[in-house]
This record gives structure tokens, C-alpha cells and sequence, in this order.
């Protein structure tokens, strides 16, 4: 997950925040976190809402998707995810 959102956007910062691994770029881009059966993702708040179609096949929670441990990680769509959000910041960065 790491070396995905990195490559996505080697820019941002690696920061802990909520007690996760995070990244920011004019702003929080995305978190994430390891569990027992999952790794849980945070894009909030419109990362998910963007991405609304593809990520309806995994569990989800409010501002959260859960990907299962047990089935290879979305690279594609967590990159795509995180350009969007990096976009997202840098525009309302020069809006201020």
C-alpha cells in the first residue's frame, strides 16, 4: 500500500495521523491501516464518492473501504484514488 500511493505521489509527506500511516499534499490525502482480515483505506471524503462504482464490490464504512487480505490489492485503482485526491488538494490549495 506504501510503495503504491508513494509512486501515485511522491510529493506528499508520510506523516501518522488517527494512529495511522498518512499522507499529505496541500492537505491529508489519504490513510491507511492494517487488520486482521483487511487493510482499511481512508480517501475521505470525496475519494471514495469519486470512485463510488469501483469500490462498491468491497466492504465499505462511512469514509472507509475495507480490502480483503485474501484477494491482491487494487493498485490501479488505489493510484488513481490518490492522483485524484492530489488534484483535489492542489486545486482548493490555490483557490485559498
Amino acid at each position: 500500500m506504501r510503495q503504491i500511493i508513494k509512486k501515485a505521489a511522491p510529493k506528499a509527506e508520510e506523516v501518522i495521523s488517527y494512529n495511522m500511516p498518512a499522507f499529505k499534499y496541500h492537505g491529508m490525502l489519504v490513510y491507511f491501516a492494517a487488520y486482521k482480515n483487511h487493510i482499511g483505506f481512508y480517501a475521505t471524503p470525496t475519494g471514495h464518492s469519486q470512485f463510488k462504482e469501483e469500490l462498491s464490490i468491497y466492504k465499505q464504512g462511512k469514509g472507509s473501504v475495507q480490502f480483503p487480505l485474501t484477494k491482491p490489492l487494487p493498485l490501479d485503482l488505489i493510484s488513481r484514488i490518490v492522483q485524484f485526491r492530489m488534484n483535489e488538494n492542489l486545486i482548493k490549495s490555490t483557490k485559498k
